[in-house]
């Protein structure tokens, strides 16, 4: 017998999103070893990521990101959830362990889709009332 709560078990959190975004995602859990070729493939030529106060511009600012900022420490990726939040706008809500700081961060990372490839990434800390 299957339970409501079986189903909202087994619902994948990534269903809901699209597959530029499950994409970028699954090469963030294994950042260390992806290539950055393979991530800016997720993004527009002039696409933009702000990873917190930390904004990067175009594909040659982006690649800096990647092989600085975003692999600088080794970590996971669970992605907790997500949803539209418009015809080209996405939230995936995801959990990072690993040996940065802290040690543990639940993030709330923002879309912006245009012509199929991210546009724009936004990530930042969740918000406890959930907004975020």
């Amino acid at each position: 017998m299957v339970t409501d709560m079986d189903s909202c078990r087994s619902q994948d959190p990534l269903a809901s999103l699209p597959a530029v975004v499950t994409e970028y995602l699954r090469l963030a859990g294994s950042a260390r070893t992806v290539d950055a070729d393979d991530v800016l493939a997720c993004f527009t030529d002039d696409a933009e990521v702000a990873d917190f106060e930390d904004v990067r511009i175009g594909a040659e600012a982006i690649s800096q990101w990647w092989h600085g900022p975003a692999t600088a420490y080794e970590y996971t990726v669970e992605v907790l959830g997500g949803h539209a939040l418009g015809a080209d706008r996405f939230v995936a809500f995801t959990r990072l362990v690993g040996d940065f700081p802290g040690g543990t961060a639940e993030l709330a990372d923002r879309f912006t889709l245009r012509d199929g490839l991210i546009a724009k990434l936004e990530i930042a800390a969740t918000d406890p009332t959930g907004d975020r």
